[in-house]
């Protein structure tokens, strides 16, 4: 059998063994092709952060011009192409960070919603809040909810509600981690 595969000119098992199959070849084009949608989604000063080869830069912002749905389909082929010429894991870390990043900052203005939230519907939140943090301006504090309960009454606009939301802000950390 292996003299007809070397009349057929076909590689020894070995170097077949070896090749990855067409099937994974083509998973992995789509994935970097899936990198390179998510990379044109990307403000252009984040591209820039990523440190890219420039056609890549390049074909990435350009991609984000294009409206017309074939033009940016084969556009976005084409940064699958220039994908296969650089190093994509530290790119998908680099994404994977800033996705992270954003969850965290969404998570403590959830925490600040739900503090704001419940020291206008509670009076008694206001001494919780107090014990946990300590330095907080008091008087400030009692104002804007009592503000808040006119403005509710007087069917006025939410003003002191959105300066309560600033001084939680203020107030309470946001956790880098």
């Amino acid at each position: 059998m292996s003299d007809h595969r070397q009349q057929n000119n076909f590689p020894p098992d070995s170097e077949l063994e070896s090749q990855p199959s067409k099937t994974r070849v083509k998973q992995e084009m789509h994935a970097l092709q899936a990198l390179g949608e998510r990379l044109v989604e990307l403000d252009p000063s984040r591209i820039a952060e990523l440190d890219l080869p420039e056609r890549l830069a390049d074909a990435l912002l350009e991609a984000r011009k294009m409206t017309g749905h074939g033009a940016r389909r084969r556009q976005l082929q084409f940064i699958g192409k220039l994908m296969r010429m650089v190093d994509p894991l530290p790119i998908q870390e680099k994404l994977d960070a800033w996705q992270h990043t954003g969850l965290r900052h969404t998570a403590w203005l959830h925490q600040l919603e739900r503090w704001r939230d419940r020291l206008v519907s509670d009076e008694k939140m206001v001494t919780e809040f107090i014990q946990a943090y300590p330095d907080t301006d008091v008087h400030q504090l009692r104002t804007l909810l009592r503000n808040i309960e006119k403005e509710k009454l007087a069917g006025k606009p939410p003003k002191s509600f959105r300066m309560l939301f600033q001084l939680l802000r203020q107030i309470i950390p946001e956790v880098a981690g």
